[in-house]
This record gives C-alpha cells, sequence and structure tokens, in this order.
C-alpha cells in the first residue's frame, strides 16, 4: 500500500470544508453580527480555501421566501426581517423622539445629491445650515465626510453611510424613493429651484430654533 508523500499530507490539512458547512459558517456569523459583513471578512474568519461568496449565495437562495432575508447592505451582507412582515415589529418598537424638518431636509439631499458640499445643500434648502445639524448627522454616523472638491477652498463633501443605507433597508443610496414620494409624504418642502434665492437673502436656520437646528424633536 503506497503511503501519502509530505506534500499530500500538507495539502489536505488545507481542504475547504464542504460547501453545506461552509453555509452554515456564513449563516452564524450573520446571525450573531451587530453590524453587516462584508465578504472579505466572512473569508478572513473562515477556514482557508473557502469560498464566502458562493456560500453566502447559497444561504441567500435559502432563505428566499422565508421570514428573514440576507439582504445585500451597501458592500457588506446582513440577516434581516423580511420586509413585507415588517409590520410585525412595530409594537416592538417604542418611537419618542423623531428628527427635526431641518434634519430631514439636510440628510435627504446628502442622499440625493451626494457627494455635496455645505454650500451646496443651503443653496438646494435656500437657508443656512446650522452647524448642529451637520454635527448631529455626524454623531448619528448617517452621513460622513468625503472627498475635498478640487475647486477653490477645496471644501469637504458629505455622503451617507453604510448605517444610514442599513437603518432605511437600502442596498444602496439608487433605491431610494422618488423626490415627489417625499413630498408626498411632507419629508421635503416645495422649494425655489437651486439658484434662485441668492444665498443669505432666503431665511436663515437660527442656532437657538428647535424647530431647525435640533435633530431631534420630543413627540
Amino acid at each position: 500500500m503506497t503511503e501519502p508523500n509530505e506534500d499530500q499530507a500538507t495539502d489536505s490539512l488545507f481542504d475547504a470544508p464542504p460547501l453545506a458547512e461552509q453555509e452554515r459558517m456564513v449563516e452564524a456569523v450573520l446571525f450573531a453580527s451587530a453590524e453587516p459583513v462584508t465578504v472579505a471578512d466572512l473569508e478572513a474568519r473562515m477556514p482557508h480555501g473557502s469560498n464566502a461568496a458562493q456560500a453566502l449565495d447559497l444561504l441567500r437562495k435559502r432563505y428566499e421566501g422565508r421570514g428573514v432575508a440576507v439582504v445585500k447592505v451597501g458592500e457588506a451582507w446582513a440577516i434581516r426581517t423580511a420586509p413585507d412582515l415588517g409590520f410585525l415589529m412595530q409594537k416592538e418598537t417604542v418611537e419618542t423622539r423623531k428628527l427635526s424638518r431641518a434634519a430631514i431636509e439636510t440628510l435627504a439631499i446628502v442622499a440625493y445629491h451626494q457627494p455635496c458640499t455645505r454650500a451646496e445643500i443651503e443653496e438646494i434648502r435656500g437657508v443656512s445650515v446650522s452647524r448642529g445639524t451637520i454635527d448631529q448627522l455626524l454623531e448619528m454616523e448617517w452621513i460622513r465626510l468625503g472627498r475635498r472638491r478640487m475647486t477653490p477652498g477645496r471644501p469637504v463633501t458629505f455622503v451617507v453611510t453604510p448605517q444610514f443605507l442599513d437603518h432605511f433597508g437600502l442596498e444602496n443610496a439608487r433605491d431610494l424613493p422618488g423626490l415627489k414620494e417625499l413630498r408626498a409624504a411632507g419629508l421635503l418642502e416645495n422649494r425655489p429651484p437651486p439658484g434662485t434665492i441668492p444665498l443669505g437673502e432666503g431665511r436663515e436656520e437660527d442656532e437657538d430654533d428647535d424647530d431647525q437646528t435640533e435633530l431631534f424633536e420630543e413627540e
């Protein structure tokens, strides 16, 4: 009987587990993780030679039509409640605060026009944006700093974060509802087109005005 040589024995140590077992591993990581997980992170956790992307695809198909689904959030993946069953969770959530109109408008402008600068946000809103509104959105990690514009002064830009996409169940910013839908829901006011109101001539956002600068309003 031929004995396996040393090279063959070494190779056997790095055999990837069966695909079904890899699928179970991916399921365990996604289930236990509070944040979405990238394919690269999955492969870093799994045994050498594993194909996390293939295992993830199998898991996603297995969960189709179930109470939870494997969804893509930006460049990462997570297990979330099926969208059509979200109403079942409403009784478990107590909402005591909501975003102010100033914060909603600022957040919506960043989401739809990213990357955009503070001056561009003010131009679209027709109002000076208070520092507190942007700072609070940054602290919530719903927006973040993007690349600087290659224009005079090199102003910073703002973009939405994976946390924002995850909170609203979006794969990417292209899945956002249309502006008409937002206005119909009362989330955006009908404002004049950008550029029709020079900055400084419209209403200003008072830093002490709770209706405009506070990120949250008490119910």
